[in-house]
């Protein structure tokens, strides 16, 4: 029991590779009842763009696909008011 703390321990105190390269971005709360700490990690940014990039560029397409026909029929009107 005592070799698996020290060895926890040990994990805890070493460095991970590359955090000189990546700084996280931290945001606290302190109130009197919550205190909350939020990191987030710089690589989150364009894993969020990788992911996010296909469903809303197929949406952009459906869109631009739903309004080619409706601009076709009244070319002359614009929208709004």
């Amino acid at each position: 029991m005592n070799q698996r703390k020290d060895t926890y321990r040990a994990a805890l105190r070493r460095e991970p590779h590359g955090s000189a390269a990546r700084q996280a971005k931290v945001t606290r709360l302190h109130t009197r009842y919550i205190r909350l700490t939020i990191e987030l990690d710089p690589a989150l940014r364009s894993s969020l763009t990788d992911w996010l990039t296909p469903p809303v560029s197929a949406l952009l397409h459906a869109g631009t696909a739903v309004l080619r026909p409706l601009t076709a029929r009244w070319p002359g009107r614009r929208p709004g008011p």
